[in-house]
């Protein structure tokens, strides 16, 4: 087990480096890597560094069991959340968390630690502690370099995995995407009250989510009356065709239609309109 005092003086020597201005000279043997997932408008990011196998024997000999890991090497892995997330079902607020782990042979800990930047692990203070979990270790095909994936598993949820020597972990990365943009929304149609793509916009995402209709309808109808355009009547007829107001959407999307080939759009307008007048006439 490497003393301290030599930990610490690889601490220095790794900040040293990363403050130079100047490339570095010598390559790292756990070089820096990074990965990033947008779920929904949310950025899930992991910095980390990529020790390799080498032929050792990993978990419970170089990364012993019952001990804090880095959850990498060099300085502490961190992982970003842009937005408030759940990870495993527990809430996180928004930022930049250490990733740290205690592995055992039946299942991991894992931990956000709020202090981000930390070299190694012997900074670690759990009172920084901002979620625990228990995770139970997967047995996989090799991998030699320390790898992690973030992955979408739906429209509003990610995989992010670690995989190193013949394990995996898995984490469940959750977005509350319909409030973060119905928030968004909200806050931008404040700014620009009189913004017609932007209300029609809104609408639309509502309409498609089939969120917040009666909202939605006020927007779609703002929206036309500031400037009536063949978008703005397709998402008013869509809310009405949601509504069950079937015989005005028809009427309604016939129109955003008639405006359209009047001006001559081309089939990226007209296309969609006529696909959907096909169904609802079925």
């Amino acid at each position: 087990m490497m003393h301290r005092s030599a930990y610490l003086f690889l601490a220095v020597c790794s900040t040293l480096a990363r403050a130079s201005q100047t490339p570095p000279i010598f390559p790292q043997l756990s070089p820096s890597a990074s990965v990033s997932q947008t779920v929904g408008t949310t950025t899930v990011e992991v910095l980390y560094h990529r020790p390799a196998v080498k032929g050792r024997p990993i978990f419970g000999s170089l990364v012993p069991y019952g001990q804090v890991w880095r959850t990498g090497a060099n300085e502490a892995t961190t992982i970003r959340f842009s937005d408030p997330v759940q990870v495993n079902g527990q809430k996180v607020p928004a930022g930049t968390y250490a990733l740290f782990s205690i592995p055992n042979p039946e299942h991991w800990t894992v931990i956000l630690n709020r202090r981000a930047r930390q070299e190694g692990a012997w900074e670690y203070d759990p009172r920084e502690d901002v979620l625990r979990l228990d995770v139970k270790p997967k047995t996989v095909p090799h991998t030699e370099w320390l790898t992690y994936e973030i992955y979408p598993a739906s429209s509003a949820t990610a995989y992010v995995d670690l995989y190193w020597e013949k394990l995996r972990i898995s984490l469940l990365v959750e977005v509350d995407v319909d409030e973060i943009v119905t928030a968004r929304m909200r806050k931008a149609l404040k700014e620009r009250p009189n913004d017609w793509k932007l209300l029609s916009d809104a609408a639309r995402y509502c309409a498609d989510q089939e969120i917040h209709m009666g909202e939605a309808l006020g927007w779609a109808e703002r929206s036309i009356k500031l400037n009536e355009q063949p978008a703005n009547l397709a998402v008013k007829a869509q809310l009405l065709y949601l509504h069950g107001d079937k015989a005005q959407a028809l009427q309604l999307l016939e129109k955003a239609l008639a405006i359209a080939r009047a001006r001559k759009q081309g089939p990226a307008v007209t296309g969609p309109i006529e696909q959907t007048l096909g169904l609802w006439k079925k």
